[in-house]
């Protein structure tokens, strides 16, 4: 039991990154980002070509990653989403050019990196073990904690600084907040990049533990989509709610059905059809529109 709850709140931890990215694009913009999976590849990769290749600190290669990842996602909302959003009245103006910029992304990480594995070493070597009945390599303990703190300071910065608020302001009531002198097309830009930072900063942890290769974008999407929906679509605290919810059905699948060959998905994904069912707007999500 206590290596089940460990490897859900680890797995949680990720996922909730993950979901915070996705859910803050679409609280900002009513855009879903379908390309949020080649993001967090593309920070996998940059954090294993500095650190894996070029030998930098993995701290620095991680900051290069969230930094690369914020400006890459700052160009993709000034040059392509904001002309689309201004021109276009069609919501499906935007998820088109989002599953554009995925191809287009995988393209790129396949030219330029290829499409084999790749992993680095690992960033602490040891193995934390009470007893027996919790296993776990001291990296992974590393990795969700540095996942678990990213995600106190993203709170506390959405909920405290300047920027934080006018971007909560932004997500409630765009045309309000516009009334009230927030700068839209520049927040937009800024939480589009923040989005596209978690994104990197998480594929920057993980490629540390489970390697990364261009076929990880598309799950990592599906996933992403998946939290969100359970959270509520919009809402950060859902989408953590929904990160750690995921993360331990997960941690109990692969437990106990282990045995039955890989049906833990197929069973998510029907209890998840099930819970939408019931409740379509997720656990603390609103109508959409």
């Amino acid at each position: 039991m206590e290596q089940i709850l460990a490897n859900g709140v680890y797995l949680g931890s990720q996922y909730a990154m993950i979901a915070l990215g996705l859910t803050l694009i679409f609280a900002l913009m009513n855009v879903l980002n379908f390309a949020h999976g080649q993001m967090y590849v593309i920070g996998g990769f940059i954090t294993y070509t500095f650190y894996g290749q070029l030998g930098v600190p993995f701290v620095l290669a991680l900051l290069m990653s969230c930094i690369t990842l914020a400006i890459l996602g700052a160009l993709i909302e000034r040059y392509l989403f904001n002309p689309v959003i201004k021109r276009s009245a069609r919501d499906e103006s935007t998820m088109l050019l989002a599953a554009g910029i995925a191809f287009l992304l995988d393209a790129l990480i396949l030219l330029i990196f290829g499409e084999k594995q790749h992993g680095v070493p690992k960033i602490i070597n040891g193995v934390f073990n009470y007893e027996f009945r919790l296993i776990i390599p001291y990296d992974r303990i590393l990795v969700c904690l540095m996942a678990i703190l990213s995600i106190a300071i993203f709170i506390c910065f959405m909920q405290f600084s300047k920027t934080g608020r006018a971007l909560r302001a932004l997500a409630q009531d765009r045309v309000a907040a516009q009334l009230m002198g927030v700068n839209v097309d520049r927040y937009s830009m800024i939480g589009f990049a923040l989005g596209a930072m978690l994104a990197g900063l998480v594929g920057g942890l993980l490629v540390t533990i489970t390697g990364i290769n261009l076929g990880m974008g598309g799950p990592t999407s599906v996933k992403a989509f998946m939290m969100v929906m359970i959270g509520g679509a919009g809402v950060i605290s859902g989408a953590i709610a929904g990160g750690f919810i995921l993360g331990m059905l997960e941690a109990v699948g692969l437990a106990v059905l282990s045995q039955y060959g890989d049906i833990t998905y197929l069973l998510i994904f029907v209890s998840l059809m099930i819970f939408l069912a019931i409740r379509p707007h997720g656990l603390m999500g609103k109508p959409w529109g």
